[in-house]
């Protein structure tokens, strides 16, 4: 795949600046474009999940702006990433006005560049659908660190780039509560396509709920 360089391929930031579930759904089916040294690599998002500021104790946010979460607070359509478990990295996309806390876990995505080089970039998957499948994983095959924190995903000069593809079917799209969370274990804010190998696997936090519902039915 030829990494674009066009504003006409990615995503407004405008369709970003929403609430932060909405701005979930529109991610899925979107494809993220990532310049590695291997070469681009890009993944079509399949699922997502959604954390909020104040009124979400799960988030990074909840307890207001620091150093290391100021990218949540906006504006829209920048990369929150973020070193967990002493172990790995995760990212998320910003979300939600200028100022107001938000952002989307980027957990899973199905590759769509050239094979060869997202294999090289992760030689230990056992399968392609599992070249991204997790947000660590997810984050390791774009090559994502410290150093694309507050990257800007709707500039079509940054290293990671966000296209856009037409809204997904509702009918595809799934809701259920976010893996390994304890605090507001009750919401539905994790959004993936119903169908795709690529879905991580759900691992509920303390007292997580099981079951997941369809959006759109």
């Amino acid at each position: 795949m030829r990494a674009s360089r066009t504003h006409s391929d990615l995503l407004p930031r405008e369709e970003l600046a929403v609430d932060v579930p909405e701005a979930a759904v529109r991610l899925l089916g979107c494809t993220v474009v990532s310049d590695t040294p291997e070469g681009a690599v890009a993944v079509r998002l399949v699922e997502v999940e959604v954390y909020r500021g104040a009124d979400d104790p799960a988030s990074h946010s909840f307890r207001g702006r620091t150093a290391r979460n100021g990218v949540m607070f906006g504006p829209a359509g920048h990369l929150y990433v973020y070193f967990v478990y002493g172990m790995h990295f995760c990212a998320n996309i910003s979300a939600l006005e200028d100022g107001e806390a938000g952002a989307v876990l980027l957990r899973a995505g199905e590759v769509v560049s050239d094979l060869a080089v997202a294999r090289a970039r992760r030689p230990t998957a056992r399968r392609d659908d599992d070249l991204a499948k997790g947000p660590a994983r997810l984050a390791s095959l774009l090559g994502l660190g410290r150093e694309h924190n507050g990257v800007d995903v709707t500039d079509p000069t940054s290293p990671v780039r966000l296209l856009a593809a037409p809204p997904v079917d509702p009918a595809l799209v799934r809701a259920g509560p976010r893996v390994g969370v304890a605090a507001a274990h009750e919401l539905p804010w994790r959004f993936w396509l119903d169908g795709s190998p690529a879905v991580s696997p759900y691992r509920p936090g303390r007292g997580a709920p099981i079951t997941s519902t369809g959006l759109g039915r």
